[in-house]
């Protein structure tokens, strides 16, 4: 497999365009946890398509959590992640079998809705402060192995469940890692199975692990510094305008 042929009719402009989003989702990643699986996909499905950018991003998350652990290893939560990952692992593979069965503008849709509901989710849960214990965390992973297996953008709903059982800080970041690192390995395995991990999809995840690399290491030194209600509510605005136009591409497609 030539994996320089996946950018064949792809600019350089456009390349770097990919690659200027994908260090910014790193950052935004470093600080907050999340938002890389929410950011990419609105500039990946305009040059692609939907149906590559789950695969695509469930690869690169591998080198960007990866880089997360490693700079915040010893806040890593093992108990945690490990109740999370034996209880979402069957579920995480159904989900992904799920995602290779949809034509584009079907992963365009179930993409553009995830983006849109994991805002008001996220503010839901903040709201109401949950908490839940060993059971009521394997019980959420169930449902949250069926999310993360067939969309992006899931992340909001595995923090959710850290924080609610307990964990704050740096350890729902390293926690969170953890897990979506071993979820990552379990998409990829589908997907590779199912035979849609294609050339294009390793040149993109590829490009965007490696340039996401360095963006974590910057999102910690800079994590004490900069206001998390500030970038946390303009992700959530670019996030909400990103799904409503895969919704809309994707309804235009059907008709």
């Amino acid at each position: 497999m030539n994996i320089l042929s996946g950018f064949a009719d792809i600019s350089l402009a456009q390349l770097v365009v990919v690659a200027g989003v994908a260090l910014f989702a790193s950052v935004v990643g470093g600080l907050a946890g999340y938002g890389g699986g929410a950011l990419m996909p609105l500039v990946l499905v305009p040059l692609i398509g939907a149906e590559p950018v789950v695969p695509i991003i469930a690869i690169s998350s591998i080198f960007t959590n990866l880089s997360r652990f490693a700079a915040y290893l010893r806040y890593a939560d093992r108990r945690r992640a490990g109740i999370v990952i034996s209880a979402a692992a069957l579920t995480t593979v159904l989900g992904a079998y799920g995602y290779t069965r949809l034509t584009n503008a079907g992963a365009a849709l179930v993409i553009g809705v995830m983006l849109i509901s994991s805002v008001p989710l996220r503010r839901l849960l903040k709201r109401h402060d949950v908490k839940i214990g060993d059971t009521g965390l394997a019980a959420g992973a169930v449902g949250y192995g069926v999310v993360v297996g067939g969309t992006s953008g899931s992340g909001v709903i595995l923090l959710s469940l850290l924080m609610a059982s307990g964990l704050e800080g740096a350890a729902v970041i390293a926690t969170d890692a953890v897990i979506s690192v071993v979820t990552s390995i379990i998409k990829i395995s589908v997907f590779g199975l199912a035979g849609v991990v294609t050339a294009q999809v390793l040149a993109f995840a590829l490009l965007i692990g490696a340039i996401a690399l360095p963006g974590t290491f910057l999102a910690k030194t800079f994590v004490e510094r900069m206001p998390v209600h500030i970038h946390t509510a303009i992700l959530d605005v670019v996030v909400i305008a990103g799904g409503v136009m895969m919704i809309s591409g994707a309804v235009r497609h059907l008709l």
